[in-house]
């Protein structure tokens, strides 16, 4: 058992692409045209970090309900986490490429830490190893 894939609400396919990739540096998998459960049509795009097996369904909102969503899908905590091997090397690409930090990074027990917000505004852990 594994668990292939979650999903961000977003505003807008091609910048949440741009984002991901681009800033945070994860893989595009998929982008294939796709319908709602009523037969509308919608985008299937699934993004994931190097060498993961969970991926990242980016999902346009559809209505008002999944609008208000869009960067408070876990209430304003962080909610998800970016393990990377070398932190001060993906702290620095991420701030340069325009990623907001919304916290400085600090050492705690379990590794090197810093808060950011994703293109829709989703607090993120990037997370290090331990010095």
């Amino acid at each position: 058992m594994r668990l292939e894939l979650i999903t961000i609400v977003v505003d807008d396919y091609d910048r949440a692409i741009a984002h991901f990739t681009g800033a945070l540096g994860f893989d595009l998998v998929e982008d294939s045209p796709s319908r709602t459960n009523d037969g509308r049509p919608k985008r299937w795009v699934v993004v994931r970090p190097p060498g993961a097996q969970t991926g990242v369904l980016l999902a346009r909102a559809d209505g008002p309900r999944q609008a208000a969503a869009v960067g408070e899908q876990v209430a304003g905590r962080v909610g998800f986490f970016l393990r990377v091997d070398d932190f001060d090397a993906a702290h620095e690409r991420m701030a340069a490429a325009g990623v907001e930090f919304v916290t400085a990074p600090r050492d705690e027990p379990y590794g090197r830490v810093a808060v950011f917000l994703d293109i829709a505004g989703n607090r993120w852990d990037l997370l290090g190893p331990a010095l």
